[in-house]
């Protein structure tokens, strides 16, 4: 019997769920932040065996929004609970629990799909604090079932799956079995370039950075990709931060992202990054889809 199904990758920001799917699919699908709130947009990974396929969504993590994007994130998330045939709920071991996990469950009381209780990042919190959690957890929701994991280094994650399959149906092949994902590939090079800026800027400024691909270019008679880049901040104070001092920041970011690229795209890449100021541009809906925010 071959079953498939779309399973939620939910919880507060910041607990490891982009880290699961990547995990989970083998391919860098979502970037990887220290900072809360990385992932905008909801992005389908797959994982297809002989006996079943697997469509991950990762959703932005549910908080309190600041501001129209993030008003907007928090509403694709609380959708994306009602129409998948599963939900993880991803809760940090090292952290512990929060008022940012209560505000979850509180939203996940009313959906009625299966939760699965995945506690994260044992690597760091060792194996018995993770088992306290989860009897934590488990008298706040009525979970379908608990798994400790650690995403980063896989460890849990074959036990997660085999609980996972027991919650879905029998059902059809979604998609085509060597596809790993449904985002297109400018979207992933521009997630890449977005990562770097991440790790390397300062607190203030990762919520406020978007970048656009402006155009990406085989050059004819050789392999090898051009890419030109735009990166969006809110405040010339931010622009300075994100160039670096001598332009050393904006060069290693380049640098990083060009490595994790031509590791996607297989072949030699070119890049050209630029750096702009587009003022408030998260609370202006009209500047997100051409920053790459599908937000529907």
């Amino acid at each position: 019997m071959f079953r498939s199904g779309f399973v939620a990758l939910t919880g507060r920001p910041n607990v490891g769920k982009s880290t699961l799917l990547n995990t989970l699919i083998g391919e860098k699908m979502a970037i990887i932040s220290e900072k809360p709130q990385t992932t905008r947009n909801q992005i389908r990974g797959i994982l297809t065996t002989a006996d079943y396929q697997l469509v991950f969504l990762d959703t932005p993590g549910i908080h309190k929004p600041q501001h129209k994007l993030g008003e907007k994130m928090v509403e694709i998330a609380l959708r994306t609970l009602q129409e998948v045939d599963l939900i993880l709920f991803l809760a940090d071991a090292v952290a512990g629990p929060g008022g940012g996990d209560e505000y979850v469950l509180e939203k996940l009381k009313n959906v009625k799909t299966p939760v699965i209780l995945v506690i994260n990042k044992t690597d760091r919190s060792g194996r018995s604090r993770a088992l306290e959690l989860i009897s934590h957890y488990s008298g706040l929701f009525a979970f379908q079932g608990a798994v400790a994991i650690s995403a980063l280094e896989g460890t849990g994650t074959d036990e997660l799956l085999q609980l996972m399959l027991t919650h879905l149906p029998e059902g059809p092949l979604y998609y085509p079995a060597d596809m790993v994902t449904d985002q297109p590939e400018r979207f992933i090079v521009a997630e890449l370039i977005r990562e770097k800026l991440l790790q390397l800027t300062r607190d203030e400024v990762p919520h406020a950075i978007a970048v656009e691909i402006v155009s990406q270019r085989n050059r004819p008679g050789r392999e090898l990709v051009d890419i030109e880049a735009n990166i969006y901040v809110e405040r010339e104070s931010q622009k300075g931060i994100v160039i670096g001092k001598g332009g050393m920041l904006l060069k290693e970011a380049g640098r990083l992202a060009r490595l994790d690229i031509e590791a996607l795209l297989g072949v030699p890449v070119n890049l050209k990054l630029w750096v702009k100021v587009k003022t408030d541009w998260r609370n202006k809906t009209g500047s997100w889809h051409s920053m790459g925010l599908e937000l529907e």
